[in-house]
């Protein structure tokens, strides 16, 4: 059983950074795929990012390419998104996902964390 735990929201002013955390215990993520999604309010949750067990690929939404970064800290089984030039629109509230296999987006997730909210502060 793996659990996820996100960290790293908080209140943000447009063109600052935040760094997301999802941190896992009860297993390694090494074999895991991991992927970040977002629900603002009224809207249907989005797929950010997605890196896979190894890193050596991810995906990023047209919404945040550019802006966004997601890389893996193995030492510290946790996965993060550096969100840089945050704008209004990236106001949501943010999950992690894992899947076991060798993906770099599944079609299916075998655990969810619970979620972190980013708010723009203007």
């Amino acid at each position: 059983q793996v659990q996820l735990v996100e960290s790293g929201g908080g209140l943000v002013q447009p063109g600052g950074s935040l760094r997301l955390s999802c941190t896992a215990s009860g297993s390694t993520l090494n074999y895991y795929a991991i992927a970040w999604f977002r629900q603002a309010p009224g809207k249907e949750r989005e797929g950010v990012s997605c890196i896979s067990s190894s890193s050596d690929s991810t995906y990023y939404a047209d919404s945040v390419k550019g802006r966004f970064t997601i890389y893996r800290d193995y030492t510290k089984n946790t996965v993060y998104l550096q969100m840089n030039s945050l704008k209004t629109e990236d106001t949501a509230v943010y999950y992690c996902a894992a899947a076991r296999g060798w993906y770099i987006c599944a079609n299916e997730y075998d655990y969810w964390g619970q979620e972190t909210q980013v708010t723009d502060a203007s």
